[in-house]
C-alpha cells in the first residue's frame, strides 16, 4: 500500500522499522527521543504484485509471519449454511425449505468462483475484485426472505438469483461480462439449484416465448417499498412495476413537498432500478454503495429518494471555497454524531466533486472499513461521546448494557455508527483518477456493493421520451419518429462529441440531463410556439373575415335603405292621428278622478277613528301581556321530572302548599276534607290532596300553558286577590327556597291575576272598537265601487298611449335604421377601402402560418436538440450536425422546413436587433447564442476568450442594473444573495474550471416554497428567489474541460468569435474611423429601421387585435373603426420612412462594403494568433488588444482618397504593426513560424493555397506500406515514400515517374547546399508555384525547409517579415499604460533586469522608485503593499518569476484587474517576469504589453544586438578605450564569439555536451575586462582576457571538461594577436572578420550586411552538422504549427491493450534465461591473472538484474492487461511507454544509458546478452565488443589490471596507446591488451588509407571505427605522435551526470586517434567517438 518514493523506500514502513530497530522515534520539534516501550505491532497486509508492493525483508524480519489462506470451499460452505440454516429455523420456514439451504450456498459458491477466474479486474474494470464480502452480500440478502413473503422453494431461489445479480451483475461494465454473468446463473440454477431457469422466471418473459433473455432479467426486483400502506416493510418480489414506478413518484412527490432542494426526476423503468438497487444496500445491515456513473446519471437524487424511503437522514459535506482537511474532519464528526446519537439511520452521500484532498478518501476508506477514523475526536470531544453514549446505554435491557468504562462506551459510538451510517459513494469513472482511487483505497470495493450507471439504453432514452411525448398533441407517426429523433440526437451528439476532441482537444460530455433537457425544451417550446403561431393565424383569419363580411354586407345594406323609406312616412302620418284620440278621452278621465278623491277623504277619517281606539286597547295589553309570557317561560322550564318531585314530597314545604292551593282554586279542584292534624277533630280542607292529582296528570303543564284566561270566573280572581296575592309568603323567590318548580307555578298564578286585572280594563274598549270597525267597512265598499269606475277609464287612455309610443318608436327605430345603414355604408367603404391592401398579404401570412405550424414540429425538435447539445461546440460542428439532423427529419417524415435556421425558428428579429446594438456579433453563429440563452431552462456558461459575450451581456442587462461578480471576490456571495431577492441581473465573470459549490442549488434552480413565497438555499441562508432574476456566466478559458458534473448544470456554450463576426466588427470600426458620417447615418438608421419595424409590428397587432376582439358585427363598431383607420394612416406613413430608410441603407451599405476587403484581411489575421496559445501559454492575444492596434493602424497609416490605394496602404501598415507587436512577445523559435502562418492563413483565404498542400507541407502525408520500390540508393526511404503520396495530389501527378526517368537531375538537387534555390527538372519548375515546391523540397530535403520558407515568406510578404524586429523597451513602455501590465517572458540564458533597471534610470524611475521583488514563498503580501504603494506614488514595481507563485497568480489576476486609470497614478508601472506557465493568468497576458528578451536567433542578430546594448552602445566606452583600433577589434571578436557559443547551441550535442545559458552579464564583464586590461597595460595580455573570459566569465558555467576545451579553442580563435591583422578571417569563406577601424555606426552596418544563414563552418563545423540542426529547426517548426491546426480525427487499428500485449508477448519470447552466475564462476573462478573472468561473472549479474526487470514487468503487464493483477502506476508507465515505442523508465532504472526507440532497445539488449552467453559458451572472444558492456569502465580496468599482473607494474602508472586496425576477422587475441570493435566517429570519419581522421561525407552523419587495439603500457613509454584525443561516450547524447569520477556519467575514456590536422580543428567540429548509434 504505502507508495513508494523515488528511491523505492515506503516512507511509513522505514519509520516503523525504525522504531522496531530501535525502540525510538525522534519528536520533530525538538529532535529529542521517544522511546516507547510495551508496545506490540500486530500488521497486516495482503499478497506483493499487482498495485501491492513487496515490503523490505529488513521490516519482515521483526515479524513472525503468518499466511491466513482463502477459506476453502468446505468451509465456506460450513459457514454460510450454519447461517441459513439458522434463519430458516428462527423465522419459523417449514422443513420443506431445508434442501435450499444446500443449493443456495453451493450456487453461490459457484458464482463466485466463476467470478473470481471470469470476471478480471483489467485497468478498465479496476472494480472487478471480489472477495468473501461478496458471497456473505448474496447470503445476507437472502436471509431478508420471510415465511410469509416466501411461498414456496422457487421463491426463495427467485430471490437468491436476484442477491447475486445484485452483488455480481450491478458492477459490471460491458455487454459481454453481462452475458457471460447471465449465462452462468443460469447454469448455476440449472446444476446446482435443480431448477429450470425459464420455469422459474416465466413471469417475468416478456415475449412469453418460453426462453428468459438476459433484458427479461432487468424485470426481476425486490424491494421493501412496493406496499406502501404495510408498515412491516417485508422485502417482496415485484410483480407490477408500473405500480412500483407510481409508489416511487408518490414517494418523489412527498421529498419534493418536503426538501428544501426539490429534485425534477423522471422515473422511467431505469431510475426505478437504480433506487430499488440502493433501498435494498440501505436495508442491509452495514452496508454501503459505490455508485458509478457520470454526472448528470442521476446517482446522487436517486440516494436522496431511497434515503427519504427508507426513512433515513442524509448528510452531506458543503464544499465551500477555503474547504480543506480540518474544515472537513469537523464535518465528518458532525456526521458520526448524528449517526450515532439519533434512533434514524444516516446515510452520507459523498460525490467525487467533493475530493478536495485525496486525504478525504483516506478517512472514507477507514471509516467503510472500521466504521472510524483513527484520532479523529481529541480527548475532551472522546469524554463528551462517552458520557452521551452511558445516557443511550442506561436504556437498554441490563443484561445488553455496557461495563461503562471509556473505552467500551467509545467501542459503543463505535458499532453504532457502524449499524447506523450508510455511506454511499458517488464517482464518476472518466479519467485515471477513479482506477488510482480504487488501487489507493481497497474498501472502496470491498466493503461497497457497486452499482455501475450505464449510460441510459435504447429503451430508456425511448421510454423517457415516449413518457414525455405522449400528451404532445401529434399524429402518431410524427410521435414515433420524435422518438427516434430524441435517441438520434444523443447518440449522435455523442459521436459528435468525440470528433470534437479528436481534432480540437475540445471536452463535451453528453449526459441523461442533457437529454431531459432536449425533451422538456421541446415540449415547453412546442407549446409555445404552437400557441403563438396558431395566435398570429386566427388573427389574421379573423381580420381576413371580418373583411369578407364587410365587402359582403355593402349591397344588401343599399336594397334595405331603399325599402325602408316610404314605410317611414306612413308611420309618420299614424303617430298624428292618435295623438288628437288621447287628448280628448284625457279630460273625461279627470272628472272622475275629482268624485272619487272627495270620497276617500271621508273613509279615511272614519278609519283613523278605529285606530285611535285600537291602539289604545293594544297599549293597556302591553302591560299585561310581557307578565304572561315571563309566566309560560318559568312553565317552559320545568320538565316532568321537577312536577314528579313535588308529586312525591311527603310532607312538602308551607310554600309549595300554597302555590298548589293557589292552582287548585284557579283551576276549580275541590278541596279534600281531612281531619285536623293539630288534634282539634275538626276536618279541615285539604288542598294537597287535589294538587297530587294534578300533579299526577301527565298533561299538568300543558293545561297550565293553554289555560282560558280571558274567562276566569270573578269569584276565583276574587280569592286568589284576596288571599293569595297579598300573602307575603305568596312570592316567588320565596318559595324557590322549597322548591324550583313551586317558583315558575307561584309565577304562573301572580300573571294570571295581573291579566285578568287589565283585561277587565280592556273589554268595554274592545267593544267600542268592534262598533267604529263596522261602520268604515261600509264607507270603503261604496268608495271600491267608483275606483272601479275611474280604474276602467285610466286603463282606455293608457292603452291609447301604449299605442302612440309604440307607433313612435317604430317612427325612431325606421329613422336609426335608415342613418346606421347610411354610416354602416360609409364604415364598410373606409375599412375595405383601408385594410383591403393587407387583405392579400394576411391571406398570404396565414397560409405560411399554417404550413409554418405544421413544421413547428420537426423545427422545434431540431431547435431543442441545438439548445439541448450544440452549445459548447464551433460553427462548423453545429453546422454540420444541424444538417445531418434535418436530413434524418426528413427521412422520418417528422414535418420540418428544408432548411433549418435557429433564428427563423425561435429568434424573435425586434430582440435580435436589440442584441446586436448591444454589441452581440451579427454572424448566425453568435445570434444563435443569443437565442439558445434566451430559450435554455439552465443558466448559461460561455466560453468566451475575446470577452464578447462579456460585453453584450454587460451592455444588455445595464439598464437592469446588472451586478458583475468574480468568484474571487470576498462579498460574492453576499451580492449574489441581494440580486436573487430584489430580481436583478448578476454576471458571474472569470470563472476557472471549477464553479464554487455554493452555487449548485442556483444552478440546478432548486426553489421551494416556504411561508407563502418562493425561496431557495445558498451555503447556509435561506432567501427569497425572485422570477425577475437571471444568471450568465463567462469564463476566458480557451480551452476549457468542464467535467459532466459541472457541465450538467449549465448550459455550456461557445461564444468563441467567428470570421464573420469578426469581419463585421472590424468593418464597422473601418468605416466608423474612415467615414465616421457614413457609419453615424448607419447606425441611426439601424436604430430608425428597428423602431419603424418595431412600430409597424405593434400597429398590425393592435389592428389585428381589434378586428379579432370586436364582437358580432365590426361595421357598427363605430371606435374600431376609427381606431384602424388611424393606424392605418400612421402605418403607411412609417412604410414609406422604412422604404426611404432601406433605400437610404442600401446605398450606405454598398459604400461601407467597399471596406470589406480590409475587414477580411484583418479578421484572418487575428485568426493567426488565436491559435498561438496551443504553442506556448504565454501567447495569449486579447480581441480589445486586437482592435485598439486595428485603430492605431487606421490613424496612423498615410490616407489616400483612392480606396483601392488607402486599402492597400491599410493592409501593409497593419499586417506589419500586427507583425512586429506579435514577434516582440514570442520567442526566437517561433518568430519565422508566425511569419510562415499569417503568410499561408493570407494565401488560403485567397485560394492561392490549397489546405491539402498545406496539410502535406506539415505532416508528409498519412503513409501506409508503399508498393513503390524505391529507385535510387542514395534517397532515404523516408523521402521515397513521401514522394510517393506527393503524386497522389492534384499538380503533382506523375513526379514519381519523372523523378525516375531523370534521376540524377534529381540527385543534384538533393546533393546542392542550397537545394531550395535550384530550379526543378523535367518542366516541374514551371508547372509549380512557390509553395508548391515547398512541398518538393519537404520530400527531398526536409532540413532545408527553413531557408525555403525564409524565401517563400519574403516573395510572397516581404524581406521586412522575416527580420523581427529588435528588443525595444522603450517603444513596449510607449504602449503600455498605468493600468497594463508590462510582461517579460523568459527564456533560458535571458535576464532583462540589467536593461530594465538602465531604462528605469533613463526614465528617471531609478533608485527608490523601482522597488523590486522575486515571488516565491510568503512573498505575496509584500507585493500587494508594493503594488498599492506604486499604485499610489507612481513608482514602478518589478514582479520577478512569476512561475514561480502559482498559487498567487488568481490574487495578481485581481490586483490587475482593478487597476484602471482613474484610481492609479499615471506614472505607475507593473513589471513581471515569468517563464512560460500555464498558470499565468489568461486575463492578465491578454491586457498585458508582452515581450520576449531571449538571444536572437542567428549570429548577425545576436552581433547586432550585443552593440546595441549597454555599455557598448555608449558613445563615451566605445571610443574612449587608450589603444582604440586594437580594442575594436578585440571587442568585434569577443562579441563574435559571444554570438557562436550562443548559436553552437542548435546543434545539439555536438555544439555543446550540456547547453549552457550563456547570457548578457558575461558579455558584459567581459567587454569591461577588455577595456581595463588594455587601458592598463602596454602590451595586450592575451593570456590574462583569455582566462578571464574563457575560464571565468564563459567557462564558469562550463561543468563538462570537454566543454572547456571547446571553448577555450573557440576563444583562442578571437583572442588572438592575427585578429589585429587586417586580413585575418574568422573561417574559410572570407566573409566573417573583425572589421577595419571606424565608427560605432560602420560595425554595426557591416554586421547587419553579413547573410541570414550561417555557413557552419563559422563554427569550426563540417557542413553535415547544419543537417541535424536544420532537420531539428524543421520539425520543430512544423510540430510547432500543427500545435495551432485542427486535428484529423483516425480510427481503426489494434487498440491499445492489444498492441502492448503482442509487444509484450513477442520481447518475452525473444528474452533468453537469466545468466547462471554459479555455473559461471565454476566455469571462470576469479584467478590473479585473469581479470576478465570478474568481469564476465559482473557483467552477467548486472544484466541479470535487467532481464528481471523486463521479464516481470513484461509478464505483469500481460496480467494486468488481462485483469490477473491490478495495474499498478509502474506497469502504468511500461504500458504507455510500449504504446508509444519508448523504453519504460522502469527498464531504465536498471538499464545502461541508450536513446534508441524500443523495438531497436530490445534488439540492442538480446545482442549484449548473446555476446556475454558466447563468451560464457566458446572462452572469451578475439575482439570484445566495447559497446556491448554494460559497465564498460571495469571491462578496460580489468585489460589494465592483467597487464599490469603480468608485468608486476603498478596500475595507477599505466595508460592505454590505441592502434587503430584493419577490418577484419582476428583468430587470436592480441599478446597484450585487449582488441575491441564497436565505436561509431561522430563528427568525421577515419579515412582507412591514410589511417587518419578526415572530414565527413556529405550527408553522412556517422562514419564506423575499425578494430581498435587498446595497448596498456606506462604513460612515460608512450610514443608522442600527431593526434586527436577524442572522448568516447555511451550515447550521443554525450551529457550525463556528474560521477565521483569527475566525468560524466555517459563519458567511457578518451581515445587518442591519429590526426594531420591540428587537434583545434576537430575540438570545433565537436568529434567523438560513440558506443552505440539512436537507431
Amino acid at each position: 500500500m504505502p507508495v513508494r518514493e523515488t528511491y523505492g523506500a515506503q516512507p511509513p514502513i522505514e519509520l516503523l522499522r525504525q522504531w522496531l530497530d530501535h525502540w525510538l522515534w525522534y519528536d520533530r520539534k525538538d529532535c529529542s527521543t521517544m522511546k516507547l516501550v510495551d508496545v506490540q505491532i500486530v500488521a497486516a497486509m495482503g499478497p506483493p504484485g499487482g498495485g501491492r508492493n513487496v515490503v523490505t525483508p529488513r521490516f519482515l524480519r521483526h515479524f513472525n509471519a503468518i499466511t491466513i489462506n482463502d477459506f476453502d470451499d468446505d468451509s465456506m460452505s460450513t459457514i454460510f449454511k450454519s447461517i441459513m440454516s439458522w434463519h430458516l429455523d428462527t423465522r419459523g420456514f417449514s422443513k420443506e425449505f431445508q434442501p435450499c439451504v444446500e443449493q443456495l450456498v453451493t450456487g453461490t459458491l459457484e458464482v463466485y468462483k466463476q467470478s473470481m477466474t471470469s470476471l478480471l479486474p483489467t485497468p478498465a474494470k479496476s472494480h472487478y475484485l471480489f472477495n468473501l464480502r461478496d458471497f456473505a452480500r448474496v447470503i445476507q440478502g437472502v436471509l431478508l426472505s420471510d415465511p410469509e413473503t416466501i411461498a414456496d422453494m422457487n421463491a426463495m431461489k427467485r430471490l437468491w438469483v436476484h442477491e447475486v445479480f445484485r452483488v455480481f451483475y450491478d458492477r459490471l461494465v460491458d455487454d459481454h461480462d453481462r452475458d457471460w454473468l447471465f449465462k452462468c446463473v443460469r447454469s448455476v440454477t440449472k446444476d446446482n439449484l435443480n431448477a429450470e431457469f425459464d420455469g422459474l422466471f416465466s413471469a417475468i418473459d416478456s415475449d412469453s416465448d418460453g426462453i428468459v433473455q438476459e433484458n427479461d432479467m432487468r424485470a426481476l426486483l425486490y424491494c421493501d417499498f412496493s406496499d406502501p400502506k404495510n408498515d412491516r416493510k417485508d422485502y417482496l418480489e415485484v410483480t407490477d412495476l408500473d405500480k412500483l414506478r407510481v409508489v416511487v413518484e408518490g414517494n418523489l412527490d412527498e421529498f419534493n413537498n418536503m426538501s428544501k432542494k426539490p429534485m425534477n426526476l423522471v422515473m422511467f423503468r431505469f431510475a426505478v432500478e437504480h433506487v430499488s438497487r440502493i433501498s435494498r444496500i440501505l436495508k442491509q445491515p452495514r452496508s454501503h454503495a459505490l455508485l458509478v456513473g457520470v454526472g448528470g446519471s442521476g446517482r446522487q437524487s436517486l440516494t436522496r429518494l431511497a434515503a427519504h424511503m427508507a426513512d433515513a437522514e442524509l448528510c452531506q459535506v458543503e464544499i465551500g471555497k477555503g474547504y480543506l482537511l480540518p474544515d472537513w474532519r469537523e464535518d465528518l464528526k458532525k456526521i458520526l454524531r448524528k449517526a450515532a446519537f439519533g434512533d434514524q439511520h444516516a446515510v452520507f452521500l459523498f460525490t467525487d466533486t467533493q475530493i478536495k484532498e485525496e486525504a478525504f478518501l483516506e478517512d472514507v476508506n477507514n471509516l467503510l472499513n472500521a466504521g472510524e477514523v483513527p484520532n479523529l475526536f481529541a480527548l475532551d470531544e472522546k469524554q463528551e461521546i462517552c458520557e452521551k453514549m452511558r445516557g443511550i446505554d442506561k436504556q437498554k435491557e441490563k443484561s445488553k448494557q455496557t461495563d461503562g468504562t471509556p473505552i467500551a462506551l467509545f467501542n459503543m459510538f463505535v458499532q453504532r455508527v457502524r449499524d447506523q451510517l450508510h455511506i454511499v459513494l458517488a464517482m464518476s469513472s472518466i479519467g485515471d483518477a477513479f482506477r488510482n482511487r480504487l488501487r489507493k483505497f481497497p474498501s472502496l470495493v470491498n466493503c461497497c456493493t457497486i452499482d455501475w450507471f450505464q449510460p441510459w439504453p435504447q429503451d430508456a432514452l425511448a421510454a423517457v421520451a415516449s413518457r414525455f411525448l405522449e400528451d404532445v398533441e401529434m399524429s402518431e407517426e410524427t410521435r414515433t419518429g420524435c422518438i427516434t429523433m430524441c435517441k438520434n440526437f444523443h447518440t449522435s451528439a455523442q459521436t459528435l462529441s468525440n470528433r470534437f476532441h479528436l481534432e480540437l482537444e475540445r471536452h463535451n460530455y453528453v449526459t441523461p440531463t442533457s437529454y431531459l433537457e432536449l425533451i422538456n425544451t421541446f415540449k415547453t417550446l412546442l407549446g409555445k410556439k404552437r400557441s403563438e403561431v396558431m395566435k398570429a393565424k386566427r388573427r389574421y383569419e379573423i381580420g381576413l373575415e371580418k373583411l369578407e363580411s364587410a365587402a359582403s354586407q355593402v349591397s344588401s345594406m343599399q336594397e334595405e335603405l331603399t325599402a325602408l323609406q316610404p314605410q317611414l312616412v306612413v308611420a309618420s302620418k299614424e303617430v298624428a292621428q292618435i295623438m288628437v284620440k288621447v287628448e280628448k278621452d284625457s279630460i273625461e278621465v279627470a272628472k272622475v278622478e275629482k268624485v272619487v278623491k272627495a270620497d276617500e277623504a271621508v273613509a279615511n277619517e272614519q278609519a283613523s277613528a278605529a285606530k285611535a281606539i285600537k291602539d289604545e286597547c293594544d297599549a293597556d295589553l302591553a302591560e299585561a301581556i310581557p307578565i304572561l309570557n315571563s309566566a309560560l317561560s318559568a312553565l317552559n322550564t320545568l320538565t316532568q321530572n321537577d312536577i314528579t318531585m313535588v308529586k312525591s314530597m311527603k310532607s312538602p314545604p308551607a310554600g309549595v302548599k300554597l302555590v298548589m292551593e293557589a292552582i287548585c282554586i284557579l283551576k276549580g279542584s275541590k278541596p279534600d276534607r281531612i281531619p285536623d292534624p293539630s288534634g282539634s277533630g275538626k276536618k279541615i280542607e285539604d288542598y294537597w290532596g287535589p294538587s297530587k292529582r294534578l300533579l299526577g296528570d301527565m298533561k299538568f303543564l300543558d293545561s297550565l300553558s293553554t289555560f282560558d284566561k280571558d274567562n276566569i270566573p270573578v269569584a276565583v280572581v276574587k280569592i286568589i286577590r284576596t288571599k293569595y296575592c297579598t300573602n307575603p309568603d305568596f312570592d316567588p323567590e320565596k318559595v324557590k327556597t322549597a322548591s324550583n318548580a313551586a317558583e315558575g307555578l307561584c309565577r304562573w298564578v301572580l300573571a294570571m291575576e295581573a291579566y285578568d286585572r287589565v283585561a277587565k280594563v280592556v273589554a268595554p274598549k274592545k267593544e267600542a272598537l268592534a262598533g267604529a270597525e263596522t261602520e268604515l267597512a261600509t264607507a270603503m265598499e261604496a268608495l271600491e265601487k267608483k275606483r272601479a269606475t275611474l280604474r276602467e277609464v285610466q286603463a282606455k287612455l293608457k292603452l291609447l298611449e301604449d299605442t302612440l309610443e309604440a307607433n313612435k318608436r317604430k317612427k325612431a327605430d325606421l329613422e336609426n335604421q335608415v342613418d346606421l345603414c347610411s354610416k354602416k355604408l360609409d364604415r364598410a367603404e373606409k375599412l375595405i377601402g383601408g385594410l383591403g391592401g393587407e387583405k392579400d398579404r394576411w391571406g398570404q401570412s396565414a397560409k405560411e402560418l399554417a404550413t409554418r405550424y405544421l413544421n413547428l414540429t420537426g423545427d422545434i425538435l431540431i431547435s431543442s436538440g441545438v439548445v439541448a447539445y450544440l452549445g459548447a461546440f464551433t460553427s462548423a460542428y453545429r453546422q454540420d450536425q444541424i444538417i445531418e439532423w434535418v436530413k434524418t427529419c426528413k427521412k422520418l417524415t417528422i414535418p420540418c422546413n428544408d432548411e433549418f435556421f435557429l433564428r427563423e425558428t425561435l429568434g424573435d428579429q425586434v430582440a435580435i436587433r436589440t442584441w446586436n446594438i448591444a454589441g452581440l456579433p451579427t454572424d448566425n453563429f453568435s445570434v444563435d447564442n443569443g437565442i439558445i440563452i434566451s430559450n435554455a431552462r439552465r443558466w448559461p456558461l460561455m466560453i468566451d476568450p475575446q470577452g464578447q459575450a462579456n460585453k453584450w451581456v454587460k451592455n444588455m442587462e445595464k439598464a437592469n442594473n446588472l451586478h458583475v461578480v468574480k468568484q474571487s471576490d470576498g462579498d460574492f456571495i453576499r451580492t449574489l444573495e441581494n440580486c436573487i431577492q430584489f430580481g436583478t441581473p448578476v454576471l458571474l465573470e472569470n470563472v476557472g474550471e471549477d464553479i464554487d459549490p455554493v452555487l449548485e442549488p442556483l444552478l440546478l434552480k432548486q426553489t421551494f416554497k416556504q411561508g407563502g413565497s418562493i425561496c431557495i438555499k445558498l451555503g447556509d441562508s435561506t432567501i427569497e428567489y425572485s422570477s425577475d432574476f437571471r444568471f450568465y456566466i463567462t469564463t476566458k478559458l480557451r480551452n476549457p474541460h468542464y467535467l459532466p458534473e459541472t457541465a450538467v448544470k449549465v448550459t455550456l456554450l461557445n461564444f468563441m468569435i467567428t470570421p464573420e463576426g469578426l469581419e463585421d466588427q472590424l468593418l464597422g470600426i473601418v468605416v466608423t474611423r474612415e467615414r465616421p458620417e457614413l457609419e453615424e447615418e448607419k447606425s441611426a438608421l439601424i436604430l430608425q429601421s428597428a423602431d419603424n419595424k418595431r412600430q409597424l409590428k405593434e400597429i398590425e397587432d393592435k389592428i389585428l387585435e381589434v378586428l379579432s376582439s370586436s364582437e358580432g358585427n365590426i361595421l357598427e363598431d363605430e371606435t374600431a373603426i376609427k381606431v384602424l383607420s388611424s393606424s392605418k394612416v400612421l402605418a403607411n406613413e412609417i412604410s414609406e420612412k422604412q422604404a426611404i430608410a432601406e433605400e437610404t441603407e442600401k446605398m450606405i451599405d454598398d459604400t461601407r462594403m467597399g471596406y470589406k476587403p480590409i475587414a477580411v484581411h484583418s479578421s484572418i489575421l487575428f485568426f493567426s494568433i488565436a491559435d498561438l496559445a496551443n504553442i506556448e501559454p504565454m501567447y495569449q492575444y486579447s480581441l480589445p488588444w486586437f482592435i485598439s492596434l486595428f485603430m492605431g493602424s487606421i490613424d496612423n497609416s498615410e490616407r489616400s482618397e483612392n480606396l483601392v490605394t488607402r486599402l492597400q496602404i491599410l493592409r501593409e501598415h497593419f499586417t506589419y504593426s500586427l507583425y512586429c507587436n506579435i514577434c516582440r512577445s514570442l520567442f526566437e523559435k517561433d518568430k519565422l513560424l508566425f511569419s510562415l502562418l499569417l503568410c499561408i492563413n493570407l494565401l488560403t483565404a485567397t485560394g492561392e493555397v490549397d489546405p491539402q498542400h498545406w496539410r502535406f507541407l506539415l505532416t508528409g502525408g498519412i503513409g501506409l506500406d508503399n508498393p513503390h520500390a524505391n529507385p535510387a540508393v542514395w534517397l532515404p526511404v523516408k523521402a521515397w515514400d513521401e514522394l510517393c503520396r506527393l503524386d497522389e495530389l492534384k499538380p503533382f501527378t506523375g513526379i514519381r515517374k519523372d523523378f525516375i526517368s531523370l534521376r540524377d537531375a534529381w540527385k543534384s538537387i538533393y546533393d546542392s547546399t542550397e537545394p531550395h534555390v535550384e530550379v526543378l527538372p523535367g518542366g516541374w519548375d514551371e508547372k509549380l508555384d512557390e509553395f508548391q515546391k515547398l512541398l518538393v523540397l519537404r520530400c527531398l530535403r526536409p532540413d532545408k525547409i527553413v531557408p525555403g520558407v525564409q524565401d517563400f515568406v519574403t516573395g510572397k510578404m516581404g524581406h521586412i517579415f522575416i527580420e523581427p524586429p529588435p528588443f525595444d523597451l522603450p517603444k513596449t513602455f510607449q504602449d503600455s499604460q498605468c493600468s497594463t501590465p508590462i510582461i517579460f517572458v523568459l527564456s533560458p540564458g535571458a535576464d532583462p533586469t540589467v536593461a530594465l533597471l538602465k531604462f528605469a534610470d533613463d526614465m528617471g524611475f531609478g533608485g527608490s522608485k523601482l522597488n523590486s521583488l522575486s515571488l516565491g514563498q510568503g512573498q505575496g503580501p509584500i507585493a500587494i503593499k508594493l503594488i498599492e504603494q506604486g499604485a499610489k506614488d507612481g513608482t514602478w514595481v518589478v514582479l520577478q518569476n512569476c512561475h514561480l507563485a502559482v498559487s498567487w497568480m488568481p490574487t495578481l489576476e485581481k490586483i490587475c484587474e482593478e487597476l484602471n486609470p482613474e484610481n492609479t497614478h499615471p506614472d505607475f508601472r507593473l513589471w513581471l517576469t515569468s517563464y512560460p506557465s500555464d498558470n499565468f493568468p489568461v486575463s492578465v497576458l491578454q491586457n498585458g504589453v508582452k515581450m520576449t528578451n531571449e538571444p536572437p536567433k542567428g549570429l548577425r542578430a545576436n552581433i547586432v544586438r550585443s552593440y546595441l546594448s549597454d555599455p557598448i552602445c555608449d558613445p563615451e566606452f566605445f571610443e574612449g578605450a587608450k589603444k582604440s583600433k586594437e580594442f575594436k577589434k578585440l571587442l568585434y571578436g569577443l562579441c563574435f564569439f559571444h554570438a557562436l557559443v550562443q548559436e553552437r547551441r542548435k546543434f545539439g550535442p555536438i555544439g555543446w555536451n550540456i547547453p549552457y545559458e550563456f547570457n548578457e552579464t558575461d558579455l558584459r564583464i567581459s567587454v569591461q575586462q577588455l577595456s581595463m586590461f588594455l587601458n592598463e597595460y602596454e602590451e595586450i595580455p592575451f593570456e590574462a582576457v583569455t582566462y578571464l573570459t574563457g575560464e571565468c566569465n564563459y567557462g564558469g558555467r562550463v561543468t563538462d571538461g570537454w566543454d572547456r576545451r571547446t571553448l577555450i579553442t573557440q576563444l583562442e580563435r578571437f583572442y588572438c594577436p592575427a585578429i589585429l591583422d587586417e586580413m585575418y578571417r574568422f573561417d574559410s569563406t572570407h566573409v566573417y572578420y573583425a572589421p577595419p577601424d571606424g565608427d560605432y555606426d560602420s560595425y554595426l552596418a557591416y554586421t547587419r550586411g553579413l547573410p541570414l544563414v550561417i555557413p557552419p563552418s563559422v563554427f569550426g563545423m563540417h557542413s553535415n552538422a547544419d543537417i541535424t540542426k536544420d532537420q531539428a529547426e524543421t520539425n520543430q517548426l512544423f510540430d510547432s504549427i500543427l500545435l495551432t491546426q485542427a486535428r484529423a480525427s483516425s480510427s481503426g487499428g489494434k487498440s491499445g491493450d492489444e498492441v502492448v500485449s503482442d509487444v509484450a508477448a513477442d520481447i518475452l519470447s525473444k528474452l533468453p534465461p537469466n545468466f547462471d552466475t554459479d555455473a559461471v564462476l565454476r566455469k571462470y573462478p576469479t584467478d590473479y591473472s585473469q581479470s576478465m573472468n570478474t568481469v564476465l561473472v559482473q557483467e552477467m549479474g548486472r544484466f541479470n538484474k535487467l532481464l528481471s526487470s523486463v521479464r516481470s514487468s513484461l509478464i505483469n503487464i500481460q496480467k494486468a492487461i488481462r485483469g490477473l493483477v491490478v495495474m499498478s502506476s509502474d506497469l502504468e508507465e511500461v504500458f504507455v511507454s510500449i504504446l508509444k515505442g519508448k523504453i519504460p523508465g522502469l527498464w531504465m532504472q536498471h538499464s545502461y544509458p541508450s536513446l534508441k526507440p524500443l523495438g531497436s532497445y530490445v534488439n540492442d539488449f538480446l545482442a549484449r546478452l548473446k555476446f556475454l552467453q558466447d563468451w560464457y559458451e566458446s572462452g572469451p572472444p578475439n575482439v570484445f565488443w566495447l559497446s556491448g558492456f554494460y559497465f564498460t569502465q571495469a571491462f578496460l580496468t580489468g585489460a589494465q589490471q592483467n597487464y599490469a599482473r603480468k608485468y608486476a607494474i603498478p596500475i595507477d602508472l599505466l595508460e592505454y596507446d590505441y592502434e587503430m586496425l584493419e577490418d577484419r576477422d582476428y583468430g587470436f587475441p592480441p599478446e597484450d591488451g585487449v582488441y575491441v570493435r564497436g565505436l561509431f566517429l561522430d563528427g568525421a570519419r577515419w579515412d582507412r588509407k591514410a589511417g587518419v581522421l578526415a572530414e565527413s561525407l556529405p550527408k553522412v552523419l556517422y562514419d564506423t571505427m575499425p578494430v581498435i587495439w587498446l595497448k596498456p603500457l606506462k604513460r612515460s613509454d608512450i610514443p608522442e605522435r600527431p593526434c586527436y584525443v577524442t572522448p568516447v561516450y555511451k550515447t550521443s547524447e554525450r551529457r550525463g551526470t556528474l560521477s565521483t569520477t569527475g566525468h560524466s556519467t555517459n563519458f567511457v575514456l578518451s581515445m587518442k586517434v591519429p590526426s594531420d590536422k591540428p587537434p583545434e580543428h576537430w575540438v570545433c567540429r565537436g568529434v567523438a567517438l560513440l558506443c552505440q548509434l539512436d537507431n
